[in-house]
């Protein structure tokens, strides 16, 4: 092997090395002597300044990253050649159908349920995400279609429309445009928003249904329910609560306990209550239908391998399709004592209805076929479809065992999940959303703060539950505004576009690039490059970071080389203000691209700011990502203004008390006696020092022998200090002195 080819097998593992020092060593053992001249060359051509420490706020200990001399040449030189003919990301036209020859994603986020507001915890967990994910993949130049909508049927529209005295279908036409108007404000861009009461969803649940009676994957049992007396009526598992007979949870549903997250049977509750009417319900006999999971465990488990294997499922969801597995697959019932859902064809069950989770995903076919007549070829072609779901974790079971059964039972070619992308949950200040005691912020509530939905965006994709929970934070908010916003994105890229503006007469600078400028442009590089393969698997969050990371080495860039000093020095100064000044507003372009999916709105703002080409987009991610100069020397920008704007203390206080319900008053109420507490504690602290110093001071006045008439006094002094200390314990000093004698 010639040295030449010896560093470049060394190269790739140095990468994965943390530190200069690490390098040689390790690299010494690996080689054994071979090639160690030419090692030693080329660690000799690399100094100290080349290695650049990832600035992560979350990570103070990650490692360094090594940039070699090649590096930083072939990364100026791709720069430097600028946009070549690149065709912009085309518009869509719909309806979006598969092409031969095409990436051809489809993508669903789990249908909300129409009879809830969706709260800030709903809207990251599903459509927000997948919103990222959609927006990222159509600028990547994937064939793509992005389709949701209201989940309509079950037991809690007829709850809620008991509630509002209306009628279920006058329910979900009322919330349906409520989650409509929401996701438009927080700019969630699907290509379709449906809906499931519709005919299309009918057609299509009744024919899987009687595809899986005619294979025998359907089974018949008499079943114990709870039936509330006092309405007539069996109880449906969203009309029922009780305590959960796995962890003792008060409020556990008839169908899961939120706490837990076990699925359970409503007649295990201990304690149960009709939620209509509170009355205590009795166990009663149904005749039900089941679809034999069981019986399709085996083909189950095959499709599983293969999709866990080679697709990007989350640790989470893999983890509970596991524990699933693990216990065995059960019978699962799939009908209703209901009036409101889609009907059973069986002339036996005719008074029923197909239970919500066999009939709500179903909804992602119907809302496809309403979208387009052709939907079969986004959902019967496996072979040409990648279907990727995203959901919050108590949706998993049901994306990765029951409808995955329903389609292998089904036996008609369906498109099954490749990747399943499930989310943590989202809490509010520590504590859960809840729409009647106030707490939390809602969708429809988000809007009236004052603050853009972009920002709502990227705070809510910057604490994106994806390891663990995570909660939302008032002032957390605040500060990642007006940190990351605000003093580094907004301040960085306001920067670059005024120094055109200003010592440029708004056209960019001549570039003429040194060592620095290089070492800057393969920095970016590199986190373009990372940026992209956290996206490509749906590292959402952490995709954000790298953002973050560029606009912080662009700030760094300006601050170390000061341009603003440089354009009042000779020709050189003004040459190199120039330079440092075109690269940075470049940066800046590339910014704009890959803020896009995360903050769409202010994506746009700064194209417009610097008449960015439309073509920049679809060259710089490209493949594995090329940053180039897109903004060639010549180019006039537009006029520039700041992105962002501080979020006061006074602003985000007011919020947090006018979103905090009750619990915002109790915790008034504990800060008022918190404050008491500490002034009593602070008080009797001073009385012990004042009485220990007290005592030392009548000790050395005996002991010096001093007048009767000043020891008194001191002495009258202490007691006086004793008897305070001894209120401040809540002790009695009379009783104290009483039982003295």
């Amino acid at each position: 092997m010639s040295d030449s080819g010896e560093l470049r097998s060394v190269r790739g593992w140095f990468e994965r090395v943390g530190g200069l020092e690490a390098c040689q060593t390790s690299a010494r053992r690996v080689l054994q002597g071979k090639g160690v001249e030419a090692l030693k060359t080329f660690l000799q051509k690399l100094p100290a300044t080349q290695t650049q420490r990832r600035d992560s706020p979350t990570n103070a200990n990650e490692v360094h990253r090594i940039f070699f001399l090649e590096e930083i040449e072939e990364a100026a030189q791709v720069w430097s050649e600028g946009l070549k003919a690149s065709p912009a990301v085309s518009e869509r036209k719909h309806p979006v159908l598969p092409q031969e020859g095409k990436r051809n994603v489809l993508l669903t986020s789990a249908l909300p349920y129409v009879n809830n507001v969706p709260h800030l915890g709903n809207i990251i967990g599903c459509v927000l995400s997948a919103d990222v994910f959609a927006r990222y993949g159509r600028l990547r130049g994937w064939n793509l279609l992005y389709i949701c909508g209201t989940d309509e049927y079950g037991t809690a529209t007829e709850n809620k429309a008991r509630e509002e005295g209306l009628t279920p279908q006058e329910i979900c036409d009322k919330y349906h445009a409520v989650h409509a108007d929401i996701y438009q404000w927080f700019q969630i861009d699907f290509d379709f928003f449906g809906r499931t009461t519709t005919e299309r969803q009918t057609e299509i649940a009744q024919d899987i249904f009687w595809r899986l009676h005619e294979r025998g994957f359907l089974l018949e049992d008499t079943v114990e329910q709870l039936r509330c007396e006092s309405c007539q009526r069996f109880l449906a598992d969203r009309f029922v609560e009780g305590e959960c007979p796995h962890c003792r949870y008060p409020e556990a549903r008839g169908d899961q306990c939120d706490k837990c997250g076990r699925l359970i049977n409503a007649v295990e509750l201990r304690n149960p209550q009709c939620k209509v009417c509170k009355e205590t319900p009795v166990i009663r006999s149904s005749k039900h239908l089941f679809l034999n999971l069981p019986k399709l465990e085996s083909e189950l488990e095959q499709w599983l391998a293969k999709s866990t294997g080679s697709g990007d499922w989350t640790a989470n969801a893999r983890h509970i399709t596991r524990s699933w597995l693990r216990d065995g697959l059960k019978p699962r019932c799939i009908t209703r004592d209901l009036l409101w859902g889609t009907p059973v064809p069986h002339e036996d069950y005719k008074q029923k209805v197909f239970y919500v989770w066999f009939d709500a995903p179903i909804g992602y076919l119907s809302i496809t076929a309403n979208y387009t007549d052709q939907w079969e070829k986004w959902w019967k072609n496996p072979q040409q479809v990648e279907l990727y779901n995203f959901m919050a974790k108590d949706n998993v079971p049901f994306h990765s065992v029951v409808f995955p059964c329903s389609l292998l039972g089904a036996q008609d070619n369906y498109t099954l999940v490749n990747h399943l992308i499930a989310t943590e949950y989202l809490n509010y200040e520590d504590t859960k959303f809840s729409k009647s005691r106030g707490v939390g912020v809602f969708g429809d509530m988000a809007k009236d703060t004052g603050i853009p939905s972009d920002v709502w965006r990227f705070y809510l994709l910057y604490l994106r539950p994806e390891g663990q929970d995570s909660a939302f934070s008032w002032s957390d908010m605040a500060l990642k505004n007006n940190s990351e916003l605000l003093n580094n994105l907004g301040n960085f890229i306001n920067r670059a576009g005024m120094f055109v503006s200003k010592f440029f007469d708004g056209r960019v600078p001549e570039m003429l690039l040194n060592e620095d400028d290089k070492r800057l442009i393969a920095q970016v590089r590199w986190e373009l490059k990372q940026y992209i393969q956290l996206l490509d698997k749906v590292r959402i969050r952490d995709a954000l970071k790298c953002i973050l990371n560029i606009s912080r080495h662009g700030n760094q860039y300006i601050q170390v080389n000061e341009p603003w000093k440089k354009i009042k020095g000779g020709d050189g100064d003004r040459r190199r203000a120039g330079t440092v000044t075109g690269v940075s507003v470049n940066v800046a372009c590339l910014l704009s691209v890959v803020l896009e999916p995360y903050m769409p709105s202010v994506s746009h703002t700064i194209r417009q700011q610097l008449q960015a080409p439309p073509t920049c987009v679809s060259t710089m991610l490209q493949n594995t990502g090329t940053f180039i100069c897109t903004l060639p020397a010549g180019h006039c920008i537009g006029t520039v203004s700041p992105l962002f704007q501080k979020l006061e203390n006074e602003q985000i206080e007011a919020l947090r008390k006018r979103f905090g319900g009750q619990q915002a008053e109790e915790e008034s109420i504990k800060a008022k006696v918190d404050v008491r507490v500490t002034l009593c504690v602070l008080a009797f602290v001073i009385n012990r020092c004042a009485f220990v110093f007290q005592g030392n001071k009548v000790r050395v006045l005996k002991a010096q022998k001093a007048e009767k008439s000043v020891l008194d006094k001191e002495v009258e002094t202490l007691l006086d200090l004793k008897k305070q200390l001894s209120l401040a314990e809540g002790k009695n000093p009379a009783a104290q002195k009483g039982k003295k004698k």
